[in-house]
Parts: C-alpha cells; structure tokens; sequence
C-alpha cells in the first residue's frame, strides 16, 4: 500500500491510442479524434487536460484537449515531433495566426477573423474583432481550464479596450448544470458594454452585438460576398431575403441600388438594419436608396405570387442541415428557394445564392441552384462561385461550410 499523502502522488499524463484509421487521419492533419476511434486510455480523462496520442508503435503521435463529454474526445493541438506547449510556445501559435491576417484589412475595415478555430490550430475556439472590442467564442468546455491564460495571451499581443466571452450552447448542454464557471456575454476584460459596438467593413458602418448576438455578433464571413453585391446593385431594384441586420441591403445602397426591400422573421433583426441604415445615412447613395423592412417567414414569402419582381436577389438562409440526416431535405430547399427566386427577378436579373450548411458540400449546392435555373425555363449564365473568406481559411473538410453562386437570369 502506498502511504504517500495524496498531495504529493502524481496523476499519471493521460495516454491514448486510437484506431489505425484515426491514426491515418490525424498524420494526415485532421484535428479531430471521436470517441469511438479510442481503443485504450491509461485512465479516465477530464476535461480539457492534455491527452497524448502514441501509434501503434509506442511513438508520439500528437497531443491535443480532452474532453469525455463530447463525441469529439480529442482536439489536436500539435503532432508530429513532441513540443513542450508552454507559454512561449502559446505567444508563438497566437502569432502565426495573426500573421496570416496580415495585410488583409486597411483602415476602413476594423472587423475581421483573428483565429479561426482548428484551421488556425485553435480547435473548438473563435477570435473575432470589432474595432476595439475582441469576441472569444469557445465552442468546447476542454478550453475553460485555459482561460486565464489565453486571455492574458491575447491581452498582451493584442491590447483590445476589452475582450468579451461567448460560449456555444453545446457546453452548457453536455455540462450538468451549473457546472460551466463562466456565463455567455461576460466582459473578461475591459469595460462593460452599455449596448453595441460599431466597427468598419470596407468603409460601411455595423453594429454587433458581441453579449447576446448571433455568432460573435456579426456575420463577418460574408464580407467578400456583400462586397461584390455592392458592385452589382447600380440601378437595380434589391431584394434581399433573410436579411439579418441588413449587411447586403447597405452594400446594395452604397453600391446605388434604387431600392433595397428586406425579409426576415425577426424584427429584432429588421430593426438592427434599420440602425445600420441610420449609421449610414451621411453617405449619398445610402440615403437615396429606398429601403424597406418586411417581417415576414421568406420562405413563405419567396413562394408567394403577389408578382413583385426585382434586378438583383440576394439568398442567404441560415443553415438548413444541421444534422446529416437533414442533408437530402436541406439540398431540396435550396433548390425550391432558387426557383422561387428566379420566378422573381426581372429580365437580365441577378441571383446571388448562399449557403452555409456544412453537411451540404459546395458541388450539391451549385448542383441544386443550376438545376433550378434550368427547370425555370429562362436562359441563364453562371457568372462565378465563392468559397471561404481569407480571414475564415477551412483546412478539413468539416470546415468547410460557406459556398455561394452567382447567375445571370435572362
């Protein structure tokens, strides 16, 4: 027996070894081991302590985040050659992802992507800015032990007037409850909020809310899409269906689009394009622009047929695959949602259609959208296809969740 007093004995670092398939996948850089790929643990782990991987040659694999909780058991945070993961190795892995944003923005934009989850090597965490203000979105518990010291990291690197928490519904749903020590919408750092934070993105003023938005507050992944809108939209009559906070509608305006008419279900949301417009208003092209906020299901509008027609329609559901189970459903809807869309553009007409479903591959969505066109009857041409932001890079394939088309409907 081992009479040593408990808080001298030495828990024994957490070793695993997974599957041959999961070894592939992880020499092949995918960050993510399933429970179901463990074979064997030299005890239970907890979460977000550190589980090393060997190969089924006793070599080190990789190392990365534990957590019981979650299908996902392992989140990787390095392989190949053991490292030391200690504070400079932590400043160095900060500063490479903000290295690889570097040059991307300028002085009109002061929104953007700082970490971008696993693809950065950050798995299961976000980083976003909105001028002085950093979002930390966590979408894993196993970070939670870490976050003292991340956010002094980023502190230090970074110098934000302050940095705000978001936490996924996922954590507080595998967690018993009151377990998670930290709350959605916490200031870390820096002064409280007394509502939302106004930013640049090329020139256009946005609100976000970074407490109790969506996301982190903003949908800035879509930045290069509304981008092109606004080159698109002279002259033009703009519908943009499920509008949020009206990011297309003002790069439409400013773009010189006669009207700009807004659907979506939330006047929470309409009312925040309202305030977005009125941020706007200094600008000549937005202040001439007519814009209209519709509450209203956009997909019971789009199928309606009270025979308004426009030049150039913007559709952006929010995801409709959640699940892959919800993938054959999910591909059939955006099919009738371009139908629908191409019923109601004028002649010479301009559809822009996203998706952002990550169980809906990028050649099942354009798939569905050209079927559309050509069921409607009308020639078409397919003017370009989008993919991922700089700032939101996917490097495996469950990343990649962002597509989008553009057609011209004559």
């Amino acid at each position: 027996m081992n009479d040593k007093p408990a808080k001298e004995l030495k828990i024994p670092r957490l070793r695993l070894r997974i599957t041959a398939a999961a070894e592939n996948y992880v020499r092949g850089g995918h960050p993510w081991v399933y429970g179901d790929s463990v074979l064997e643990k030299n005890r239970e782990g907890t979460t977000g302590e550190l589980a090393v991987i060997y190969d089924r040659k006793d070599r080190f694999l990789a190392i990365g985040f534990y957590d019981p909780e979650s299908p996902i058991r392992v989140r990787i945070l390095q392989m190949g050659k053991p490292q030391a993961l200690d504070d400079p190795w932590w400043k160095e892995h900060l500063q490479e992802a903000l290295k690889r944003r570097e040059g991307l923005w300028n002085g009109r934009t002061t929104g953007g992507r700082l970490i971008n989850g696993e693809s950065d090597g950050w798995p299961g965490l976000v980083l976003d800015r909105y001028a002085g203000t950093l979002v930390l979105k966590l979408y894993t518990a196993a970070w939670l032990p870490m976050l003292s010291l991340v956010t002094d990291l980023i502190h230090a690197e970074l110098q934000p007037e302050r940095i705000v928490l978001r936490l996924s519904r996922n954590i507080f749903a595998t967690a018993e409850k009151g377990s998670v020590p930290r709350r959605d919408g916490e200031i870390l750092t820096g002064a409280e909020l007394a509502g939302p934070v106004v930013f640049l993105e090329n020139g256009i003023q946005f609100e976000a809310d970074v407490v109790k938005g969506q996301k982190t507050g903003f949908f800035l992944d879509q930045r290069d899409n509304r981008d092109e809108v606004g080159r698109l939209a002279a002259g033009l009559d703009v519908l943009n269906a499920f509008s949020f906070s009206g990011g297309f509608s003002l790069y439409a305006a400013r773009g010189g689009a006669k009207s700009v008419t807004d659907l979506d279900i939330s006047a929470h949301a309409l009312a925040a394009a309202d305030r977005n417009f009125q941020l706007n208003i200094a600008n000549p092209t937005v202040a001439k622009c007519r814009h209209e906020g519709i509450q209203t299901d956009a997909f019971a509008w789009m199928a309606g047929d009270d025979g308004r027609q426009f030049g150039l329609i913007i559709l952006d559901p929010p995801s409709l695959a959640k699940r892959e189970t919800e993938r054959k459903g999910a591909i059939n809807a955006y099919g009738n949602l371009a139908e629908n869309g191409i019923r109601r553009l004028k002649r010479d007409g301009l559809l822009v259609a996203c998706s952002c479903s990550a169980h809906v591959t990028a050649d099942e969505f354009f798939h569905a959208v050209r079927r559309a066109a050509t069921k409607s009857g009308r020639q078409w041409q397919e003017l370009k296809t989008t993919r991922h932001a700089a700032d939101h890079h996917a490097t495996f394939k469950e990343a990649e969740y962002l597509k989008g088309i553009y057609l011209k409907v004559i």
